[in-house]
């Protein structure tokens, strides 16, 4: 997923407001994965942080709302490393000395920065700003050279590698007659990793969670279904027929690339007409969780970024669901389109710091497919804290 960044004042309560209220969801809306410094900071030297933030980013919104010294060194800094044409202006309203609440001698737009395009927001219409910021962020990422929104995982997957194990386990869930999945990829940045078939054996022997049927299952007393090694690195395929169908196909190649498609825990339980949102939690918490473990014994440094990708396959004619009666949905969600898939970037610390916003970015498009089900912020964090928990 491409990224942007948000420079703006720090710990004002009324910026804030704008932030979750316009600026966060306009960058969300348009498939971005936001980051500001105060939440997203791996533990390093904040300056340096700000410069990889900067020139990581396919959009770099700069709000200059109360003259804050280091939003205007911010972007100063970003004009001088050719990242002008990444940049969107905004601040409210009141700094432009024609607008009728401007204060003389209050805070304003300082003259090196009048002359260009900003987008202006007021308080009371927080609304309209976030409909036109989405719109100046769709414009700018057409305008923008493609290959600084488009090719970000291009270096990271080996595409006619996912293409082949993609075809072999989609074949395989369909011979035993299972139309939905759940398909999980990742893959660390470059350089990559030159793992011997034995480590990542290894590697995939500790690295599965305690949840009764875990991601990555790795069975080695059943015939047929314990790892074995391929030329490429290793794979798994677990084929259950019958009444009781189940289907896990997971494959690590010498590189460190992780590829998964397992069938759906809603079809296996008898409930194909649904989806439980809190078990699709659960799961993406899980996937993402395998992936900061297995890398952990492959001894990835927690500075490396990841890119991260979920689908989700027959959709289509679902109801959205709970598997825990207390989370009951008492209105009907129903999907039409049948895929969901989302790749989000990452680093193994941000998995520790921010999990619950790892997992919102992901479950949110797959949501969304319901009928614009929305889950807030505070029961999702509650589930992914309560499965984590469960797991210690």
């Amino acid at each position: 997923m491409s990224q942007a960044f948000i420079i703006m004042q720090i710990g004002n309560p009324d910026l804030d407001i704008v932030y979750k209220s316009a600026i966060l969801p306009a960058i969300m809306s348009c498939g971005l994965n936001a980051k500001r410094v105060d939440k997203h900071n791996e533990g390093g030297l904040l300056k340096s942080e700000i410069i990889s933030f900067i020139q990581d980013s396919d959009i770099i919104i700069a709000d200059l709302t109360n003259e804050r010294p280091n939003c205007y060194l911010e972007v100063g800094y970003a004009m001088g490393v050719d990242k002008f044409k990444n940049l969107i202006l905004t601040i409210r309203e009141d700094h432009f000395p024609e607008n009728p609440n401007f204060v003389r001698g209050g805070p304003k737009i300082h003259f090196d920065l009048a002359g260009y395009d900003i987008l202006s927001w007021s308080q009371d219409a927080l609304p309209e700003f976030e409909e036109e910021l989405v719109k100046r962020i769709q414009r700018r990422l057409l305008i923008i050279t493609p290959s600084s929104v488009s090719t970000s995982m291009a270096s990271t997957w080996d595409e006619e590698w996912i293409k082949k194990h993609r075809k072999k386990a989609e074949e395989g869930i369909k011979g035993i007659d299972i139309q939905g999945f759940m398909e999980i990829r990742f893959g660390l940045e470059p350089p990559k990793l030159n793992k011997t078939q034995s480590e990542l054996n290894e590697a995939a022997r500790k690295s599965k969670l305690n949840t009764g049927w875990p991601i990555g299952v790795y069975l080695e007393n059943r015939d047929g279904c314990r790892p074995h090694p391929t030329a490429e690195g290793i794979v798994a395929e677990i084929s259950i027929g019958d009444n009781d169908k189940s289907y896990d196909y997971w494959t690590i190649n010498k590189k460190g690339d992780f590829y998964s498609l397992i069938a759906l825990y809603e079809d296996r339980s008898g409930n194909k007409d649904s989806l439980f949102f809190d078990r699709r939690i659960h799961r993406i918490t899980e996937s993402i969780l395998f992936c900061a473990k297995l890398y952990s014994f492959l001894d990835v440094e927690k500075t490396k970024k990841i890119n991260f990708g979920i689908r989700h396959a027959g959709l289509n004619g679902r109801t959205l669901s709970s598997m825990n009666s207390d989370r009951d949905l008492f209105i009907e969600y129903k999907a039409i389109e049948d895929q969901s898939d989302t790749e989000i970037k990452f680093s193994l610390q941000e998995i520790e710091a921010d999990l619950s916003n790892l997992v919102k970015q992901i479950v949110t498009p797959l949501f969304t497919l319901f009928d614009f089900f929305e889950l807030t912020d505070i029961v999702l964090e509650d589930i992914v804290n309560k499965f984590v928990r469960d797991l210690v």
